[in-house]
């Protein structure tokens, strides 16, 4: 199933994403009239009504509404550093020294904006860098989960772009202010339930600006995968449903070009993962 946030007619409410249509949950079950948060808080109950509602006749063309961040409440925003072996190359070649253990930072959930809604280049930086990512999105609260029980509490998976004001970031050592200036998360375009994904340490990941391919792996390349990830996180905090999950980049990011190739005003970013499609940003400046 692929949850998806949309915008008709000035009402915005949640639905699934059919082919090229989109059904209206609320309408279609009156009990499913809430947004995509509340729905992942429902647990199975819920999204046992989603599924049956989702099978029903669609509301509307996907083209007639506007994809909104499937998710745009979570209470965690949470994101993990140098997850992929390349990536990790990249940055030691760069002098930055890669710790065993994993790297988390937050990103502030305010950030968080549409899959094809404009992102804006700050007043305050010209490092402005992309970081495509495959997000785990949280179905199931729980506290020191077993790595071998930690995929039973994934609802599903979207796309994120991490995008970072790389000189910012660097202010201090921890990366949170540079990671979450408004507009700075597009997710999306929808949240694909675990049972489309399968196995998601075998997913193909791209980005690509203005057309020009950055950024191409397979999360085979993880070096924690979402278990591993999962289990980490929550021996320190109780995951809950709704928490975002970004899974890390893949090398090619804009700084790690000689010259940086960060992004400006008119760039198009577009982030791909196989199984779950793509969102596109265009870069603004900040008004």
């Amino acid at each position: 199933m692929k949850l998806a946030t949309f915008t008709k007619d000035g009402s915005t409410r949640i639905g699934a994403v059919v082919g090229e249509s989109v059904i209206d949950l609320g309408k279609a079950d009156g009990a499913l009239a809430i947004d995509m948060l509340d729905l992942l808080k429902g647990g199975p109950e819920l999204m046992d009504r989603a599924r049956k509602a989702a099978s029903g006749e669609p509301h509307y063309a996907l083209g007639d509404v506007v994809l909104e961040a499937p998710l745009n409440n979570p209470q965690k925003f949470l994101a993990l550093g140098v997850n992929y072996e390349a990536h990790a190359q990249e940055a030691r070649e760069a002098g930055i020294d890669i710790p065993d253990a994993q790297m988390w930072f937050t990103k502030q959930p305010s950030c968080i904006t549409g899959p094809y809604h404009a992102v804006e280049k700050p007043k305050v930086s010209d490092a402005l860098d992309y970081e495509v990512e495959l997000a785990i999105v949280i179905g199931k609260a729980g506290r020191h989960i077993p790595a071998a029980h930690a995929l039973d509490h994934i609802s599903g998976f979207t796309i994120c772009n991490d995008i970072s004001v790389r000189d910012w970031q660097r202010h201090t050592a921890q990366f949170m202010i540079g990671k979450s200036f408004d507009t700075h998360g597009p997710i999306g375009p929808v949240i694909v339930t675990s049972d489309e994904i399968g196995d998601p340490h075998n997913l193909d990941i791209k980005c690509f600006v203005n057309g020009e391919e950055r950024q191409s792996s397979n999360t085979r390349d993880f070096r924690f995968d979402c278990a591993e990830q999962i289990a980490y996180l929550s021996q320190a905090m109780t995951l809950q449903p709704g928490d975002i999950i970004a899974t890390g980049t893949p090398a090619g990011i804009g700084a790690g070009f000689k010259p940086p190739k960060f992004l400006k005003a008119g760039d198009v970013v577009r982030c791909e993962i196989e199984k779950i499609g793509f969102i596109e940003n265009k870069i603004v400046l900040e008004s």
